[in-house]
């Protein structure tokens, strides 16, 4: 296949002047999406070893959670789980019914081939020589479609790891939305990207409207949400500041995530979201949440069933603004992206 998009479109830099999506539909939108990964101890460096795949067998059950609402859960999947026989055997009925769809997540460490030295660095696949992050992703994508049926067309970067060459790689598989710009926040203390210029509604990352980037979702709330943006990142020298301004309401940064996000939180979130003319809301979270003990957010079985308590509230108050769920399929459909 020969890459449609232009070199020079690098995912990392900010759009000079975006070229906001509008969803033929009118009304807002969102996506439920699942960093869908291995069980590894988040407070060590990468290894290429040493991870577990326990919460495969959870996937079921959040699938049908979200389907009870009409929604249609999008598991972004790395190579372990993608390479897993226990994937297809829980998401492959959901799949073939059109009740589940599923992306690629790289996760360059634990991804074939291994030639890269394991580091915080090379964590990011956006920092890797051309061919390497290449290499990695199509590999995925092809181990995707032969274990699982079908052709990814989303993609998020693990750790949010673009690079300059992330956007031509991406076209030339045929992915068609990324999702890997988590606006509002920076990841160069270990040699990460820095999103917090970057738009937080989706805009076309190309001039022939061939790719989309769809940033993961967060938003400022706030007295001072207007200068947000200028604000945040000088008050993030002083964390204990950025504390005391969210405590008496004059400006928070809340992601739409059940991964440390309160309820209440998530509500003002969509709310300031939708007041920012954003008609595409991505929700996002990691797949070890699914189980207890895997990560900070799912510590033992209470905090399991607050975290489904917490997705009742959201669809609800989701349901209540009007906003639908929407899918990558009709997505891709409705914005002539097929």
């Amino acid at each position: 296949m020969v890459c449609s998009v232009s070199p020079e479109v690098n995912i990392v830099e900010p759009p000079r002047q975006p070229d906001f999506v509008h969803l033929p539909e009118g009304a807002p939108r969102f996506l439920v999406t699942i960093d869908t990964e291995e069980e590894f101890d988040w407070s060590r460096p990468p290894r290429r070893e040493g991870h577990g795949l326990e919460t495969i067998g959870q996937f079921g059950r959040f699938q049908e959670f979200c389907n009870g609402f009409g929604v249609v859960p999008v598991f972004l999947i790395d190579h372990p789980i993608a390479t897993a026989p226990e994937t297809a055997a829980v998401l492959g009925p959901a799949l073939a019914e059109g009740k589940a769809e599923v992306g690629i997540h790289l996760h360059p460490w634990v991804n074939p081939p291994f030639v890269e030295e394991v580091s915080d660095f090379n964590s990011f696949a956006g920092n890797l020589p051309f061919e390497i992050e290449r290499e990695k992703f199509l590999g995925l994508h092809a181990t995707i479609k032969a274990n699982l049926g079908v052709a990814p067309l989303i993609y998020r970067a693990g750790r949010y790891g673009v690079g300059p060459n992330s956007a031509a790689i991406l076209r030339e598989a045929g992915v068609v939305i990324d999702t890997s710009v988590r606006s509002l926040y920076e990841y160069t203390a270990i040699g990460g990207p820095d999103f917090r210029r970057h738009p937080r509604r989706a805009y076309w990352l190309d001039r022939a409207r061939s790719l989309i980037e769809a940033p993961v979702t967060a938003a400022f709330t706030g007295h001072l949400q207007a200068w947000g943006q200028t604000l945040y990142p000088l008050l993030g020298r002083v964390p204990r500041l950025l504390g005391a301004m969210a405590r008496i309401g004059l400006l928070e940064r809340i992601p739409l995530s059940p991964e440390g996000t309160t309820v209440d939180e998530g509500i003002r979130a969509i709310d300031a979201a939708l007041a920012d003319d954003q008609h595409l809301l991505i929700f996002s979270f990691h797949s070890p949440s699914l189980a207890p003990g895997h990560t900070p957010y799912v510590r033992d079985t209470a905090d399991l069933e607050a975290f489904y308590d917490w997705w009742r509230a959201i669809f609800a108050h989701l349901a209540r603004r009007g906003v639908a769920p929407t899918t990558v399929q009709d997505l891709t459909r409705s914005l002539a992206l097929a």
